[in-house]
């Protein structure tokens, strides 16, 4: 069995349309295949802008918040946001519960590396992994967090010099838009997988607060998630509509991505 678990948080982004990715994520939870649903009840106030951080005392809640949902599931969980940073609980909970066997498949065009008081903005969406990492804001670093060699980066095509420092010298690896089937050759489980929408070409979903030229196609991607074994847990995020009815052909790329996942009907 597995279950979706809806996170609309925004506060995470900086963009000036960081509040569409609420109802972004409600769209797109119910575009996953048909099974058991939890909603988490974020906050939905601004939140205050603290020691680099924008929201934190939001973010440090909604983290109160998720974790309190996910001590109810005991299914596979796919989580589907809202912002990136919506994956912190169920990342340190796959990584509590698999240890140094845990995989986590980073599937995004930007690395997610910031420390705190780098990012002008203070988004934390630009941090989740490096907190992940052990590295991140203080209240939001989890009790165990992930080794560098447990991470794998695809389809990056993006990143800053304080990013760029990191992979340099930690052994996360990293690949790019044309090496996604290598990302994924000879992917054993655990494996968790993050997607973040703009990861995709913006000639074929457009819908995200930061695109990147020069993407993966829907098709590529979904085929290359298709072929993991033991996928533990997921999440689809980052998606941002525009006010007015949902996009057919966007809502079946989301559909089609969360159908691959080898995680329903007791996955692979």
């Amino acid at each position: 069995m597995t279950t979706v678990l809806s996170v609309p948080q925004w506060q995470g982004s900086g963009a000036e349309g960081a509040p569409r990715l609420a109802e972004g994520a409600r769209r797109a939870a119910e575009l996953l295949p048909d099974g058991a649903r939890v909603t988490v009840p974020v906050l939905e106030a601004a939140g205050e802008h603290r020691d680099g951080v924008r929201a934190l005392d939001v973010l440090v809640e909604n983290l109160r918040l998720t974790r309190k949902a996910l001590d109810g599931i005991d299914d596979v969980v796919v989580t589907v946001g809202g912002d990136c940073g919506v994956d912190l609980a169920p990342i340190a909970a796959a990584r509590a519960r698999y240890g140094d066997e845990l995989t986590v498949l980073w599937i995004d065009a930007h690395p997610d590396l910031y420390l705190p008081h780098t990012v002008p903005t203070g988004a934390f969406h630009g941090m989740i992994l490096r907190t992940l990492l052990g590295e991140g804001p203080a209240e939001l670093v989890p009790a165990r967090p992930l080794a560098p060699e447990q991470v794998i980066i695809a389809g990056l095509r993006a990143g800053d010099p304080v990013e760029r420092e990191y992979l340099g010298r930690a052994p996360v690896r990293t690949y790019g838009v044309a090496e996604l089937d290598k990302a994924v050759d000879g992917l054993s489980g655990p494996v968790y997988v993050h997607i973040d929408l703009d990861v995709l070409d913006p000639q074929s979903f457009r819908s995200v607060c930061y695109p990147e030229p020069d993407g993966i196609v829907p098709e590529a991607l979904a085929e290359a998630v298709a072929r993991l074994d033991h996928v533990v847990g997921a999440a689809i995020t980052e998606h941002a509509p525009p006010d007015g009815p949902a996009d057919p052909g966007e809502a079946e790329v989301i559909r089609r991505i969360a159908a691959a996942l080898p995680v329903w009907n007791g996955g692979r």
